[in-house]
């Protein structure tokens, strides 16, 4: 039997070598036919922590890992492209800060 390939969204990269993957889908509702968003969380063993919260990665099905673990990290298909707003307001204080000492 072959092996699932999916492809997802990091939405969690706390832990050391395990990924949270969020795949989308929408689901048609059976009575008012509306299309409904779903999803399917997945964790994902990162051996190398190659991938980063907001990455778009392909995942596959493996054997059991850990209690919730199912799958595995084949490869990062893009990168994250959010902006950490809190890093970046510190590095501009630091930087003007930086300007006033030198004055």
């Amino acid at each position: 039997m072959p092996k699932t390939v999916a492809v997802g969204v990091v939405t969690g990269d706390r832990m050391a070598k395990t990924r949270r993957v969020e795949i989308s889908r929408l689901v048609k509702h059976p009575k008012y036919g509306k299309y409904l968003r779903r999803r399917t969380v997945c964790y994902v063993h990162d051996e190398n922590n190659e991938s980063a919260r907001g990455d778009t990665v392909e995942i596959v099905e493996c054997r059991p890992r850990s209690k919730m673990k199912r799958w595995e990290l084949v490869r990062v298909t893009a990168k994250s492209r959010l902006i950490d707003v809190a890093a970046m307001r510190a590095a501009v204080k630091a930087e003007e800060l930086g300007e006033a000492g030198n004055n």
